[in-house]
């Protein structure tokens, strides 16, 4: 008889859980009371309440699981548990990521340290502690534009645009009235981005796949398409890139996901995470390269499946764009009879509290679309990702332009009108 594996999950969603239980894997997720679907119940041995960024309350709930019978894996697939599951990793002696390696690629201006040291994606940058500091980067630059930007910030949130000394000062201040006491002043990367999921194991690092971004003017992503075309002529750039990335911040294991500009002097880091992507990107992967990087990250660490030797070649488009109505209130939505989708909707009168409502149910069809809110629900601006509430499309395609006048097609045969709020 097989021997049965046994990880803990901390946080994130049910996506990677899913199928746990075929595979002969025992799932104990770590996650705070409320914060989670109940349903997800079902993939897991038991469920543990705890704060997800607090490494010594998971501790404490896990090792007294972990004596009884040892866990093969602590890992989690969200950005605010990575520093506490890094800790616990650390003091159950298991392999991950560790502590380290997750505080370098949380803290941005680490990440250009770890870069800077290895003599990789040179980027002018500075530590920022006051609006006279952020002057001071700006005026240094000798550019026109500037970035000032948390330095732990995750979905494009106060990500600020700067053009002169006076507006790098004013963009530290809204970071200070939001918290932070510190700040990260780049130089603004001129160029389309990119980005290239991958996944390490034993130090090998496996790059999967290219997809690339559309953003707003405040660099939040409202559709995601793979293969990358624009990068294409970067490719083998890009793949070294990304593989000396990994290694000078320590990664050995487990999915990332990692995002490049590609400027005229070349492709250049913009940030990178230990863990899978967001919008959708492991079905993205998927569907353009054949590899799920969600079913990777329980099986390959386990070796219920080894990690293929080369990267994969493209067997198709894939795309995943977000409704963008204006912001507003909803007066109506009206969706066209001969839409070419499967299409969910959140009944009236239901809040939908998921990133991606529907997704798994939406994943099996060529074409599927959910619509989040109603009508007397508010649009917000699409200042970060978390304000992509209205809803999305995801499609597949011979290639990414199919899939993504696919998409397009859809989003458009979506009618959202709204009304200012207060008018």
């Amino acid at each position: 008889m097989s021997r049965t594996h046994r990880i803990a999950v901390v946080g994130g969603r049910p996506a990677p859980i899913a199928g746990a239980k075929e595979l002969g894997i025992d799932v104990v997720l770590v996650h705070e009371k409320g914060s989670y679907d109940p349903s997800i119940a079902r993939h897991c041995e038991r469920i543990v309440h705890a704060p997800i960024n607090d490494g010594p309350a998971i501790l404490e709930a896990l090792r007294p699981l972990h004596e009884e019978r040892p866990f093969d894996r602590v890992m989690t697939t969200s950005e605010p548990a990575g520093i506490a599951v890094g800790y616990v990793v650390d003091a159950l002696e298991l392999p991950g990521v560790s502590e380290r390696t997750a505080r370098i690629l949380k803290d941005k201006a680490r990440t250009r340290e770890a870069l800077e040291a290895h003599g990789l994606s040179p980027v002018r940058h500075r530590l920022l502690h006051s609006p006279g500091e952020a002057a001071e980067f700006f005026d240094s630059l000798g550019a026109s534009r500037g970035v000032i930007k948390p330095v732990d910030g995750a979905a494009s949130r106060l990500v600020q645009l700067v053009s002169s000394a006076h507006e790098a000062a004013l963009a530290f201040k809204a970071l200070e009235q939001d918290g932070a006491s510190a700040a990260l002043g780049e130089e603004y990367l001129e160029g389309p981005v990119v980005a290239a999921d991958a996944f390490s194991h034993g130090g090998r690092h496996l790059v999967i796949g290219f997809s690339e971004y559309r953003m707003n003017e405040r660099f939040v992503e409202w559709e995601v398409s793979a293969p990358s075309r624009i990068a294409e002529p970067h490719h083998d750039a890009l793949h070294d890139l990304t593989v000396r990335l990994l290694d000078a911040v320590g990664l050995t294991e487990g999915p990332s996901y990692s995002e490049f500009v590609l400027t005229a002097d070349g492709p250049r880091v913009l940030e990178s995470h230990a863990r899978l992507g967001g919008c959708g990107a492991p079905e993205l992967a998927r569907r353009a390269f054949g590899l799920n990087p969600a079913r990777m990250m329980l099986t390959v660490p386990l070796g219920i499946e080894e990690l293929p030797a080369v990267s994969p070649a493209p067997l198709g488009g894939a795309a995943l764009r977000y409704l963008t109505p204006k912001p507003g209130t909803i007066r109506s939505i009206t969706v066209d009879e001969d839409l070419p989708a499967v299409v969910r909707r959140i009944p009236e009168g239901e809040t939908n509290d998921l990133y991606l409502p529907f997704f798994e149910e939406l994943t099996p069809h060529e074409t599927g679309a959910a619509i989040a809110l109603n009508p007397g629900e508010a649009v917000p601006p699409l200042l970060t990702l978390a304000h992509a509430s209205t809803g999305y499309v995801l499609s597949s395609g011979r290639d990414a332009d199919e899939a993504v006048a696919r998409c397009g097609r859809v989003a458009d045969g979506i009618r959202i009108e709204t009304e200012e709020t207060g008018a």
